[in-house]
């Protein structure tokens, strides 16, 4: 595993986040800014029966955040509220140092091993999955 937070496996995720645009009319939008960095997220959200359907994002990130967005990117449609507080506890431990598990649907997450030696950009890893989240629940009984 390398040390360098900024691998090639990150910049290669922050090159390619999927939903990269905003929703006309979604049911849901959550803005989520890491106010130690300045780091944000814009999130918009459709969903129906208990699963996300659709969504658009604008995202001003390092490429730490970028790279995060990008892994949940490639999993947020038709997941459930439960795969995406999965992914966000999956992060969180990962930012704490304890390795995300070999069955996980989040594996691709390991990328983010190195950037737990640097809190300062904790906040932004994690805004993608905190905006998914409160999207999630604002989408209300569209969601549920």
């Amino acid at each position: 595993m390398t040390t360098d937070p900024y691998s090639r496996d990150v910049i290669a995720l922050a090159a390619s986040i999927p939903h990269l645009r905003r929703l006309e009319a979604p049911q849901a939008s959550v803005r989520k800014v890491s106010r130690l960095c300045g780091s944000e997220v814009t999130l918009d959200m459709n969903a129906a029966d208990g699963r996300v359907r659709e969504i658009g994002w604008d995202i001003s990130a390092c490429a730490l955040g970028q790279a995060s967005a990008s892994i949940l990117g490639q999993l947020i449609i038709g997941a459930d509220r439960a795969l995406l507080a999965e992914g966000a506890d999956t992060l969180n431990a990962l930012l704490k140092g304890i390795p995300v598990p070999d069955n996980s649907p989040f594996i691709a997450l390991r990328a983010l091993e190195p950037a737990s030696a640097y809190p300062a950009r904790h906040g932004s890893i994690r805004l993608a999955f905190d905006a998914a989240l409160a999207a999630f629940d604002q989408a209300g009984p569209g969601a549920q």
